[in-house]
């Protein structure tokens, strides 16, 4: 038999239902599968195995062709019809070239010959897992790049607002309670989101974010739950294929009416019905939430449901305005400066005092969004616009006290992040050595 470590990286975490009547064909997968697998289920007839669907989620069904009264390609016909969301294989002992044929037609992930070994079922029951979840991959791939959407980034700054919102999202994180996120456009709603997720023990399953004002109204609930076309197997939409792990809902103000209908049951109950679909799928889903829009106005205009803005704000979170936590512009800066240089192969630029100080006292009305725009461009251009060039005087005691405040920060926080290495912070700051040299003298002396 194959060691269960060549197998344990694909089947960790998969969740099997056996369908056979025999006990001994049913107890010998089970002892295969049991110690490489998160759970292995066994039925055995077609009804009972209809049941299990009914009330739980599989990721794999592993059905023997012929039993008492039906067989199970025609179960696995019926099942797809009422919206079977799972890999199949087929067990036979019968290698005819019908059998084969049906099976493709109906969408059977693939054969079994009997007698097998162990090591044949554990390579068929891989190989299934890793196209259910490379298909999965793709396709959430795909949508967040039509949806613009950013796979990284970090929750950063260290200002009093920012390490309030950190800390919590650390209390929250492993709680499956649905959060709201508020605050204006650009304050990063979703990197928070993000933060959250990664704190979860849901941190190696999908995240999913959907903005809910870029999907067409007729278009949003097939693309959120699917559909069931006729005789053609499930489509899956964006919340089975977040199953398990977190779907980050944005601009929840701009959900149709029918979303926001059928998003109050799933929330409630933790299971969705395809369009289509006869059956209601079980979900695993840890939902996130935001806006930047006035949702208790929205619910007394009549445009948000009071039902499902009472469910969705159990736990609140107010993201601050960059305006709010100006301590944390530098940090932000640098950072986003080291990024675009790296990403876009151009010479670096300066953030020397004064272009700090004019960054830290500027608005930012349109909040980090803002900033990081403003430094790409930048980068681009080779300059920094006019109103944060690092040219001209700071005139007045509180703006030379507030200039070495900056710089000072700056400095000794980039060296935080060397771990004391004058060399390299040198580098990340796009100034010389012995800059970096002779204001730690200076303020050693003071």
């Amino acid at each position: 038999m194959t060691d269960k470590d060549d197998y344990g990286g694909k089947l960790r975490g998969a969740s099997i239902l056996v369908v056979d009547d025999e006990p001994g064909m049913r107890n010998f997968l089970t002892k295969i599968l049991g110690s490489r697998v998160k759970r292995v289920e066994q039925a055995g007839s077609p009804g009972e195995a209809s049941k299990k669907l009914d009330d739980g989620h599989y990721d794999l069904v592993i059905v023997d062709n012929i039993m008492p009264g039906r067989t199970g390609l025609d179960w696995l016909e019926e099942q797809y019809r009422k919206g079977l969301f799972a890999e199949t294989i087929l067990i036979t002992a019968y290698a005819d070239l019908d059998t084969a044929i049906a099976a493709l037609r109906i969408g059977v992930s693939d054969f079994v010959l009997k007698p097998f070994r162990a090591n044949q079922i554990l390579g068929a029951v891989a190989r299934a897992l890793d196209r259910r979840f490379l298909r999965r991959d793709n396709t959430l791939l795909r949508h967040e790049l039509h949806a613009g959407g950013s796979m990284a980034g970090k929750l950063l700054g260290k200002s009093p607002a920012m390490l309030a919102v950190r800390a919590m999202l650390e209390k929250l994180a492993p709680l499956p309670t649905p959060v709201l996120l508020t605050g204006a456009s650009g304050t990063g709603k979703e990197l928070a989101a993000r933060h959250l997720h990664r704190l979860s023990a849901r941190r190696d399953k999908p995240f999913v974010a959907v903005n809910c004002a870029a999907i067409a109204p007729d278009r949003i609930v097939p693309e959120l739950f699917g559909t069931v076309e006729g005789r053609e197997r499930l489509t899956p939409g964006l919340l089975l294929l977040a199953d398990g792990g977190t779907l980050f809902l944005d601009e929840v103000v701009q959900m149709p009416e029918t979303l926001q209908s059928a998003l109050l049951r799933v929330l409630e109950d933790q299971r969705l019905r395809p369009e289509g679909a006869e059956r209601e799928i079980p979900l695993d889903l840890r939902f996130l939430f935001a806006t930047n829009a006035d949702l208790p106005k929205a619910v007394a205009e009549g445009k948000f449901r009071a039902d499902l803005y009472h469910r969705i704000n159990v736990m609140q979170i107010e993201m601050p305005a960059l305006k709010d936590r100006a301590e944390d512009t530098v940090e932000l800066a640098a950072l986003f400066l080291s990024q675009f240089q790296a990403s876009l192969c151009l010479p670096g630029l300066e953030l020397n005092e004064v272009t700090l100080l004019k960054l830290r006292s500027y608005d930012w009305p349109g909040n980090v969004r803002e900033l990081k725009n403003m430094i790409e461009r930048s980068v681009i251009l080779g300059e920094f616009p006019e109103e944060f060039a690092g040219t001209g005087t700071v005139t007045g005691a509180q703006a030379i006290e507030s200039l070495d405040f900056v710089v000072q920060r700056h400095i000794m926080h980039m060296l935080d992040e060397c771990k004391g290495n004058r060399a390299e912070a040198a580098r990340r700051l796009g100034v010389s050595r012995k800059t970096i040299d002779r204001k730690l003298a200076l303020w050693s002396t003071d």
